[in-house]
């Protein structure tokens, strides 16, 4: 900031001055040019006074308008007042300030003159006026700045909070903090490994969290049973460690068990809670978020119930204990028995994963328990009209298809809800279906989304699953073995080889005990297999977007502004196909499609696309997951998606 032309009238004198000299000087060799050069000289004479002469005018008014405000006693003891207090004009002009203004804000130096917007920066005069108080930084102290005004000065009175601010900080950043550590593929390793390994293996982990809970978290750890802990610690090692992005993770995960085992544990972090008890719950939260995503990984549970992750770049481990299908099977029994409808409903454009698990369910509700069902699609949106056909088609005089329309009018007391393939309520086929009907199961298979479906009855949720058709195959093994057809059966298994691309993504012994049993059941994998077919039109246009792809790092990007028939079909069989690419680790392909633009993700399982959907604000699955974006172009969405590759960590590949 320049000091005003008042501060700096000497400069402006002493130039004239130069100036006369000058003109007196030329006298001698050129008359013309002394005229010329006295008259300059004289003219810049004036200017300087007549601006010194109005400024002190100027100063001599907004002093007296500052008057006005104060009593004449007031006025006198401003120079002795303890707070620094300082007059303002109207070109923001430093016009007079106290002492105590000069050594604590001016430190000792004259001010008069600068611009006040040097100290109270990046505030205004005209917020503090209009605040009942402003928060100022000047160096290393902090004020808050209080402001009354006249016609032409504004007195601004400074007071020194820097202690109460260091007080408050200190507070907040000594505020506890509960986390909550689960060793959570401890039962995996156990399996595969000898009583002595595994032995072996949880000492170390044990021994680890204790040494980061003492250490870098400055708290302490308790043994809560096997395989899950408790650590208190406050909130300055919790931020240092954000900051550091958990590096516990790795350190756990370099505790190998054999060859091919490593150890891994997931965290939940309650920050910010106003107690004890609130910040438990909060971390059993974010517990639940963390393994509910995958495991391996961090959730911090923050104020207004917002959620910030680390980690999750792993594939998870695969649980091969089917207690838990079996509590949820009777569970999901007794739920439709005790009910007079069951409707059944996926997501949005619904796939042959989705549409195989609702066909499923079908079989176990109508034909097992004997419940009235349906199925509610929207037909023209849905992704599996050829499943759909083909079910109908095996039952022609039987209704089992219906609209949410026809949905919402077919709801008695006792209707119960069954939510397929997703566990969003923004993603269902038909919100207000959901909202009309309070008894809901949920059954998903994607990692778990800091909005989801609350206060269902059965969230049964297993992000190790290849897919939602796989968990539904083993809940009908409990339920409706007897009942299965051939049909149904077909569908589940294109469910389950659509989301493991034909048993190579995702993949585990479940997922082909599921596939061997629908095959024991009559599904046919030619007939499944038509029903992956496409028309010419379609398979042109997936290549053409293919063709249009570019290489970013180890990422295949492609794009079309070209909406068309069955567009979302080839867009998610162009993001397969780029995966075949060699030197390709995920796939993007960014299209428009009922109005806004969507982004298909795929992955080999090295990169979690999930992660970078999420920063799109979508989701989905560590190797499939997509997003929606509105009022953006095809170009801007794909600068989005680059910002949000480029916020990935350094590493996104498995170890």
């Amino acid at each position: 900031m320049k000091k005003r032309v008042w501060a700096s009238s000497p400069v402006f004198f002493a130039t004239a001055a130069v100036m006369f000299a000058m003109a007196c000087a030329s006298w001698f060799w050129n008359h013309t040019v002394f005229l010329v050069e006295i008259t300059a000289a004289a003219a810049a004479f004036v200017a300087a006074a007549a601006s010194v002469t109005r400024f002190h005018s100027y100063v001599q008014t907004a002093v007296a308008s500052a008057q006005t405000v104060l009593s004449g006693n007031q006025y006198q003891n401003l120079e002795s007042f303890s707070l620094p207090v300082v007059l303002v004009g109207e070109g923001n002009d430093v016009i007079w300030a106290n002492s105590a203004f000069q050594k604590v804000v001016c430190e000792k130096n004259r001010c008069f003159g600068e611009d006040i917007r040097k100290f109270i920066y990046p505030k205004t005069v005209e917020q503090i006026l209009k605040s009942c108080g402003t928060n100022v930084s000047i160096d290393h102290r902090q004020f808050m700045v209080y402001g009354t005004s006249t016609d032409t000065v504004s007195i601004l009175y400074f007071v020194d909070v820097t202690d109460y601010r260091e007080l408050e900080l200190e507070y907040r950043e000594t505020r506890p903090a509960v986390a909550l550590a689960y060793f959570d593929n401890r039962e995996e390793l156990a399996r595969c490994t000898s009583s002595s390994e595994d032995t072996r293996v949880a000492s170390q982990v044990e021994e680890t969290l204790i040494q980061w809970a003492q250490g870098n978290m400055g708290g302490f750890l308790k043994k809560l049973s096997s395989g899950r802990f408790i650590i208190f610690t406050d909130e300055r090692h919790v931020r240092k460690e954000m900051e550091r992005r958990f590096p516990i993770l790795d350190s756990i995960r370099s505790i190998r068990a054999g060859d091919h085992l490593t150890a891994t544990v997931s965290v939940g972090i309650a920050r910010g809670a106003a107690s004890l008890k609130d910040a438990e719950e909060w971390s059993r939260s974010a517990l639940d978020m963390a393994l509910g995503r995958g495991g391996d990984q961090v959730a911090v549970k923050q104020e207004n119930d917002t959620y910030e992750f680390f980690g999750g770049l792993s594939k998870g481990v695969e649980r091969h204990d089917k207690v838990r299908t079996r509590v949820f099977a009777a569970t999901i029994s007794d739920d439709i028995k005790q009910s007079d409808l069951v409707l059944i409903m996926g997501h949005k454009y619904s796939d042959l994963d989705c549409m195989g698990a609702s066909i499923g369910m079908w079989n176990v509700a109508t034909k097992s328990l004997g419940r009235p069902a349906y199925i509610v699609v929207d037909r023209s949106q849905s992704l599996a009209l050829p499943l759909v056909n083909m079910l109908q088609g095996k039952y022609p005089g039987k209704r089992i298809f219906i609209t949410p329309q026809e949905a919402l009018t077919k709801l008695p007391a006792k209707t119960l809800l069954i939510i397929l393939d997703t566990h969003s309520p923004e993603f269902v086929e038909n919100q207000e279906l959901l909202e009309a009907v309070p008894h809901v199961v949920v059954i998903d298979h994607h990692r778990m989304m800091v909005h989801h479906i609350e206060n269902a009855l059965v969230f049964y949720h297993e992000p190790f699953a290849s897919s939602t058709s796989e968990m539904v195959t083993e809940l009908v093994q409990y339920i409706g073995d007897q009942t299965l057809t051939d049909a149904e059966a077909e569908a589940l298994l294109a469910g389950i080889m659509l989301d493991t691309k034909s048993f190579v993504l995702k993949t585990g012994v479940r997922t082909f005990e599921a596939a061997a049993y629908l095959r024991r059941k009559g599904a046919d994998t030619v007939r499944v297999k038509r029903l992956f077919s496409d028309s010419i039109e379609a398979y042109k246009a997936k290549y053409r977007i293919v063709s249009n792809a570019r290489m970013y790092r180890s990422f295949a990007i492609a794009s079309t502004d070209t909406e068309f028939p069955d567009i979302r079909i080839s867009a998610a069989q162009a993001a397969d196909e780029l995966l075949s690419i060699q030197g390709v680790d995920a796939s993007f392909v960014i299209y428009p499609a009922g109005g806004i633009i969507n982004v298909s993700a795929r992955s080999l399982g090295e990169v979690n696309v999930q992660l970078i959907m999420e920063k799109l604000g979508g989701g989905g699955h560590l190797t499939m997951a997509g997003a929606q974006l509105s009022n953006v172009t095809i170009e801007e969405a794909e600068k989005k998606l680059l910002a949000a590759i480029q916020q990935m960590p350094p590493i996104t590949k498995q170890s």
